[in-house]
């Protein structure tokens, strides 16, 4: 069974302008961390085409501009599909589990190549 198929309902629009999805896949997050590039490892908490929520065990400065790679499992992948893109650190919130954070990542175009991936 794959994050696919586990899929419950999208979250509400309240508004948006992408609908999100409820679905958890590898998220490595890269940004300017004074003069070096840091990378970090997150899990989506959900995503649309306009942005993700990925849970971390660092947190990110808001509005810290960062580019990210979501590992795709999709129904009849072979192996994970990588999906890039860019954004910024929109908001930042404490996590339910001690010493993780939840950080809102919008994106700086729609991330398009991910509609194929979203149930309908």
């Amino acid at each position: 069974m794959n994050n696919l198929d586990r899929y419950d309902r999208p979250a509400k629009w309240h508004g948006r302008s992408y609908r999100r999805f409820a679905l958890a896949f590898p998220v490595r997050l890269n940004y300017q961390s004074g003069s070096t590039t840091a990378e970090i490892e997150t899990v989506s908490q959900n995503l649309s085409i306009g942005g993700l929520l990925v849970r971390s065990a660092i947190s990110v400065p808001q509005d810290t501009k960062v580019s990210f790679v979501v590992s795709v499992h999709g129904r009849n992948a072979v192996r994970p599909i990588h999906l890039r893109g860019e954004g910024q650190i929109v908001r930042i919130e404490t996590g339910d589990a001690e010493g993780t954070f939840v950080l809102a990542v919008k994106c700086n175009a729609p991330v398009t190549q991910l509609e194929e991936f979203l149930p309908l």
